[in-house]
């Protein structure tokens, strides 16, 4: 059975792209799963040249490559999964601090209906799981983007959220992680209402060390 629907656009490898990682990240190929070019190109109705370039793009994101071997989906050990995580803290803990200093209001009650909409999602309600499933969805995403540091924003898109998007999803149906990140989510929002650089800094930098607890403990 196809795990994708062939793709129509003239931009190949670009969809290429996006759909591969769509399935790595929402858990459709699992972590050191080997990925078959041959299997992928059929399933995705393109040749193998947009694909490998596709690929080749992911590769020291979500992939990487063996001679002999292939392509497999990372796998990271709980080592460079708590030094991601490292990263990731000092990173977005900057990013809130910039946030509350340069985040407008539109963008704050942006911000705060975005998670009035994550609220009311039933998986959630239920403390089942917390999924965010693109950027504009996406509760850090918009922190760093209001931050206004393009540097942060690279950083953390090309590299540190990729590779740990691959246990995003896991550990965001651990059970009670989701309340309590839901609940330390609205901790930070009411830190960048209030304008306060230091408060909105800690309550994130408190939320990821809450998150590495909680993915390495999977």
């Amino acid at each position: 059975m196809s795990r994708f629907t062939p793709i129509s656009s003239t931009s190949l490898a670009n969809e290429a792209f996006q759909k591969i990682v769509e399935g790595i990240t929402t858990g459709v190929f699992r972590a050191g799963e080997k990925l078959s070019e041959a299997d992928l190109a059929r399933q995705l109705g393109i040749s193998r040249g947009p694909l490998r370039e596709a690929l080749g793009r992911l590769e020291g994101r979500l992939v990487t490559r063996t001679p002999r071997i292939g392509v497999r989906v990372i796998e990271l050990g709980n080592e460079d999964l708590e030094q991601l995580f490292f990263v990731r803290e000092a990173l977005e803990g900057m990013a809130a601090r910039l946030a509350a200093q340069n985040m407008t209001n539109v963008e704050l009650d942006q911000l705060e209906a975005l998670l009035s909409e994550h609220a009311a999602r039933p998986s959630l309600a239920e403390g089942k799981a917390y999924q965010q499933h693109s950027q504009d969805d996406d509760f850090h995403f918009v922190i760093v983007r209001a931050a206004r540091s393009d540097m942060i924003e690279q950083l953390l898109l090309d590299g540190v959220y990729y590779q740990l998007s691959v246990h995003r999803l896991r550990s965001s149906t651990r059970q009670g992680r989701a309340l309590a990140a839901f609940a330390e989510h609205q901790e930070i929002l009411a830190a960048l209402q209030s304008r306060d650089p230091d408060a909105s800094e800690a309550a994130m930098r408190r939320h990821i060390r809450n998150a590495r607890l909680s993915a390495l403990a999977l």
